[in-house]
């Protein structure tokens, strides 16, 4: 089995998208996003690499999953943060070490003060994964406001 990571272009617009809309639609997220929301970070992706980009995750030549990482800068961190903000394994390739091997692509190629992510508690497998990566639990909850 050859696994590939790559950043996403063009030619993934369509699997991306379809990708996006399985991940909102599943467990994994608390809410589903407007379908506009896709193609906009499809675009942001695309055409800059400033505040998000989007890796698509291969299997001997197939689209396995993707996923996408944000930026930011954090004083209390000392640098800069990368958010994990979602990863998306096809359900044929999952337990197989794709989100592992994901994580571990990132950690090598942008290193940052900090490394962040979002889970859903239940989602015990994400969270299994997540604490053996090194992942802890937050004390403090978040608060959101949001203008749309």
């Amino acid at each position: 089995m050859t696994f590939n990571i790559r950043k996403i272009t063009e030619a993934d617009r369509c699997e991306y998208i379809n990708m996006a809309r399985e991940f909102y639609s599943s467990p994994a997220v608390i809410k589903n996003v407007p379908e506009k929301n896709f193609a906009a970070a499809f675009e942001e992706c695309l055409n800059s690499d400033a505040y998000a980009e989007c890796y698509i995750l291969e299997c001997d030549g197939d689209t396995a999953g993707y996923g996408l990482i944000l930026k930011s800068y954090s004083q209390e961190a000392g640098g800069k943060v990368i958010w994990f903000d979602e990863l998306f394994v096809k359900l044929r390739y999952r337990g197989l070490g794709f989100g592992s091997k994901f994580f571990e692509y990132i950690f090598a190629n942008l290193p940052a003060a900090r490394y962040r992510l979002e889970v859903e508690k239940e989602n015990l497998p994400a969270v299994n994964l997540y604490k053996k990566l090194g992942f802890k639990f937050l004390q403090y909850d978040q608060m959101i406001k949001e203008n749309n």
